[in-house]
């Protein structure tokens, strides 16, 4: 690879648990999203906190444009860092696009994972003849123009869509995040992520599984939560939180923080 992945992803490990969490950080954000929720959950486990490599946080030259092109390459990174760490065995916490390369992670090495804590996931971002994903092809195309047209408009625009709820707070550090990565980078990663398609693969999932969902969130309609419910191939429950928005460990800690500490202990 060429650099050392522990350092490039700013991987660190917090608390002193015997059990090993993962926490792991949707588009736009870094694991900074994290630190409201994290001294809650240090004294209860060993805490693996990393930055996806697409993330403002990572040098943008780990970036390769040529091979990032999937979302496959970012299980490798995850594999890859939990290799490196010795872990056998983990609970996982992925947001957003992370809770989909959790579910691919989870294929691949099923053992490796006690439970997968998915929060705002979705499998399909757009809408297909029998399946609400949320999105026309035109609506995305649209994002994707005012992206390159100008960036910061659209960040300023996009945050406090995707927060949904009135915390002024959270807008802003979403937005501080949003405009750390480079904008290319940042075109380049919702693209591969509104491309995906991940319905075909989700029975193959074995690891038990919580969905956690807002009650209403722009990016993920409430329906999508049960379409994952009735077709992942585990055991999965689905908690609805009663906040708004894409970011709820932004928004709303401490009603997050419960539900986390309740499916932990499933």
């Amino acid at each position: 690879m060429g650099y050392n992945l522990l350092e490039a992803l700013n991987v660190r490990v917090v608390g002193s648990g015997d059990r090993y969490l993962v926490l792991a950080h949707g588009f736009g954000t870094d694991q900074s999203v994290w630190q409201r929720i994290l001294p809650l959950f240090t004294p209860s486990f060993r805490i693996i906190l990393y930055d996806l490599v697409c993330a403002g946080s990572v040098n943008p030259d780990h970036f390769d444009f040529t091979r990032y092109t999937t979302l496959d390459p970012y299980v490798d990174d995850l594999l890859n860092i939990l290799q490196a760490l010795g872990v056998e065995r983990c609970a996982y916490v992925g947001h957003s696009v992370s809770a989909m390369i959790g579910i691919l992670a989870s294929i691949r090495r099923p053992q490796l994972f006690s439970k997968l804590i998915l929060i705002g996931a979705s499998p399909r971002f757009l809408n297909d003849e029998d399946y609400h994903g949320g999105f026309e092809e035109g609506e995305i195309e649209k994002v994707f123009s005012a992206m390159e047209a100008n960036y910061e408009a659209w960040v300023n625009g996009f945050a406090p869509l995707a927060v949904g709820a009135d915390v002024p707070t959270a807008v802003r550090e979403f937005s501080r995040t949003l405009f750390n990565m480079r904008p290319d980078i940042s075109l380049f990663v919702s693209r591969t992520v509104f491309n995906s398609d991940l319905r075909g693969v989700l029975g193959l999932v074995r690891v038990p599984c919580c969905v956690i969902q807002t009650a209403r969130d722009v990016s993920v309609p409430a329906s999508v939560a049960e379409y994952l419910r009735t077709h992942l191939g585990g055991r999965t429950t689905v908690e609805i939180l009663r906040t708004e928005g894409h970011l709820p460990h932004l928004t709303a800690p401490a009603l997050l923080a419960q539900v986390l500490r309740r499916a932990l202990a499933r």
